[in-house]
């Protein structure tokens, strides 16, 4: 039996999420990587050696530049895990050399240039994705079932606390202002955004908010250290109101957690940032007195992911996270920056 043609990956940029990105890569089966790209004289090698699973350094080549992995004919789709506020320059530089793209989130800092790639990739035959990880893990799946299974009723609220202790090697993320690319919204706030969307899903497709109202703790470069929010998600078909509030932080411990409150009782993911050897846990209480907590097997979402990706390349598949969702997190992000900005 021949074995299945593998994809050719570059990877645009040293940065630290390399340390899960990287490896995916290379174990990925449908997936193989051939070049590293970094500004910065000899990062692309090292940033190699340091992840690398099994380094195999007769196989990648590495670029102290970026134009030189994106013209590299051997390159087929391009991981971009640059700078907030450069990922839409240099998606772009790929989409137009004929790169499919694979997005570190956010997929860019304003809808305009979402709009631009998504026009962009049409034109060049692409595909191009927003890198939210978290959604290939089978949890999610699994909680979702149960809620369209009628677990908890109606859904009409979700919570979506998402933080971590900034620790100073991490400063550059808060060095600019938010309408920079900087601070905890760009950061962590579009996982928080995105899976409240996903909570008031409607025909496999997120939700987007009617009305945002937010506040926050700003540095002194206008990069918000802490923001908290509520989505408006309009009422449903009875007439009941349905909110999604979310909590993101810099100052506080590790949380990646979303609950989801219904007519009938409220389901909760712990651990939506779960790492690979970490077990899964969906807990649950209904209104006639039934709890449970749901154990699912130990799974690596960014391996996952990549393998997703690929196989949509390589079979011309639709990916799982559209434009469509792309722009309705963007667009729910910057009315959070304005509803701010009001205070």
């Amino acid at each position: 039996m021949m074995a299945e043609r593998k994809l050719k990956w570059g990877i645009l940029g040293a940065a630290r999420v390399n340390q899960r990105l990287l490896p995916a890569i290379m174990e990925a089966p449908n997936s193989q990587l051939v070049a590293i790209a970094s500004r910065r004289e000899g990062a692309a090698k090292a940033v190699y050696e340091q992840y690398a699973s099994v380094p195999h350094y007769s196989k990648v080549t590495f670029y102290d530049d970026l134009e030189s992995l994106i013209t590299d004919a051997n390159v087929e789709s391009i991981y971009c895990p640059m700078a907030n506020e450069e990922h839409a320059e240099w998606a772009m530089k790929a989409i137009k050399a004929g790169k499919h793209v694979l997005i570190e989130k956010p997929m860019a800092t304003s809808l305009v240039d979402v709009i631009k790639m998504e026009f962009a990739a049409k034109d060049h035959g692409v595909k191009v994705m927003e890198g939210f990880m978290y959604r290939f893990h089978p949890q999610h799946t699994k909680l979702h079932d149960m809620i369209n299974a009628g677990l908890i009723g109606d859904v009409l609220s979700a919570r979506a606390s998402f933080s971590f202790l900034m620790q100073p090697s991490r400063m550059y993320r808060v060095n600019r202002s938010m309408t920079d690319g900087g601070g905890a919204l760009w950061d962590i706030g579009p996982y928080a955004i995105h899976a409240l969307r996903w909570c008031f899903q409607h025909e496999g497709q997120p939700a987007n908010p009617r009305a945002v109202v937010a506040h926050a703790k700003l540095n002194a470069h206008g990069a918000d250290m802490v923001t908290s929010g509520v989505l408006d998600f309009g009422k449903d078909a009875k007439g009941r109101a349905r909110f999604g509030h979310f909590d993101i932080s810099f100052e506080r411990s590790r949380k990646a957690e979303y609950e989801i409150i219904g007519d009938k009782g409220w389901i909760k993911c712990h651990n939506a940032w779960t790492y690979g050897t970490d077990v899964p846990v969906i807990s649950w209480e209904t209104d006639d007195g039934k709890s449970g907590e749901e154990k699912l097997p130990m799974s690596n979402h960014f391996n996952l992911e990549i393998e997703h990706f690929s196989d949509c390349v390589l079979h011309d598949l639709v990916p799982l996270l559209s434009f469509d969702d792309a722009k309705g997190n963007c667009m729910a992000i910057q009315a959070v920056i304005e509803s701010i900005a009001v205070e």
